[in-house]
């Protein structure tokens, strides 16, 4: 580990300065169906508590050292990384769904979005209107990356709070520690024809310091697992966390997918379908990556050649550890979960938010079918 200023980490220096296992826990993103993360993340978290035998104060930020998230997933990885439960963040999906999430009643309040419109202020209520990214101002628990597109550079921009991190320099005017942790999930979550872009302002002084952001989700990282592996040990970043299947751990959780057949019948129809079409494949992409370097103990088929890639050979050691946690909503998937009464169709799409109650049902079968805490092997003690 590097040598570091404890004042960098504020009071989590006796955290993160000694050399340890390590866990991350990576979120996809996908509009309202982060419900189904939030239902799996639930019993994980429920059964973390009682196999380490803690109290009800016990959180997820308790047990992973560095969460990250994009679109969705960047507000639920973000409420994670500041300490809050699961259950909490799941009660804001339930009661705030349809504010964020319901393309019509957006659009409809698209003006109010560029001053404080609705969304804009829970994010503020629920992460602070004064709290930004430096991981020593003493909101954070963990360790967060977020994960954003910066459209005026059309580049992906991953901006996390490891106070290593070249960009999180506190001497230099740009330094990703000023910026607004509300603003940079918003950013994140900026998806388009759902919401208007975000601009945010890096140096005041300097105005091609000042950038326009759009949804993580257009990115090649609405599954920001491998993304995560690497910036926690590519010594580019700095963090450079000791990497081996007994040392690192990387949980994946999705928001459920599909990939969904037909042609492309006209210009219309290809371009509402496009966009899913394309996260659908960097999703399988990603989570590829992961299972090809990571020892996967967990996850479903990836397709007919490659199988599960599940690997139970212990002669070559991996890079790291890796579970990844998914709901099928095709038919077939959620017949196979006893859900076939729930129309494919309606927990699809990233803003079905008159269907939150399937959407529920779907997480907590899949958290029942699926999580189980012998995949994270000696990471739980």
């Amino acid at each position: 580990m590097p040598t570091t200023n404890p004042s960098l980490w504020g009071n989590l220096s006796q955290r993160y300065e000694k050399s340890q296992t390590r866990k991350i826990l990576a979120l996809d993103g996908g509009g309202i169906r982060g419900i189904i993360t939030l239902e799996i993340l639930l019993k994980l978290e429920q059964d973390l508590r009682r196999k380490l035998n803690r109290k009800d104060d016990f959180r997820l930020c308790d047990f992973f050292d560095y969460f990250g998230g994009t679109s969705t997933g960047a507000i639920i990885a973000a409420g994670l990384s500041i300490g809050m439960s699961s259950q909490e963040l799941l009660d804001f999906y339930t009661d705030k769904g349809k504010d964020m999430f319901d393309k019509s009643c957006l659009l409809k309040k698209w003006k109010s979005l560029y001053e404080s419109g609705p969304l804009l202020e829970m994010l503020q209520d629920t992460f602070g209107k004064d709290t930004n990214m430096d991981i020593a101002n003493g909101k954070f628990k963990a360790l967060l990356t977020v994960v954003t597109m910066n459209r005026s550079t059309d580049s992906p921009w991953p901006i996390s709070n490891n106070p290593l991190a070249k960009y999180n320099d506190k001497k230099r005017p740009d330094n990703n520690q000023n910026v607004k942790l509300y603003q940079l999930v918003r950013a994140s979550t900026a998806a388009p024809a759902y919401f208007p872009p975000e601009t945010l302002e890096w140096d005041a002084a300097d105005p091609s310091k000042t950038f326009v952001f759009v949804d993580g989700g257009v990115t090649p990282y609405n599954n920001p697992a491998f993304l995560l592996f690497r910036m926690a040990t590519h010594p580019g970043y700095r963090l450079n966390w000791e990497k081996g299947e007994d040392k690192l751990l990387v949980v994946s959780v999705g928001t459920g997918s599909a990939p969904s057949g037909g042609e492309y019948r006209n210009l219309g129809n290809t371009l509402l379908q496009l966009p899913s079409n394309l996260m659908y494949a960097i999703q399988v992409d990603q989570d590829i990556n992961c299972r090809t370097f990571g020892r996967c103990v967990f996850g479903d088929k990836i397709d007919r050649e490659l199988g599960d890639m599940v690997s139970t050979d212990t002669k070559e050691s991996r890079d790291f550890l890796y579970v990844r946690y998914n709901a099928d909503l095709s038919e077939e998937g959620l017949k196979e979960m006893g859900l076939g009464h729930i129309d494919p169709e309606k927990v699809g799409k990233m803003d079905s938010v008159k269907h939150i109650s399937n959407l529920r049902q779907v997480g907590a079968q899949t958290a029942i079918s699926q999580v189980n805490l012998d995949h994270l092997g000696p990471f739980v003690k």
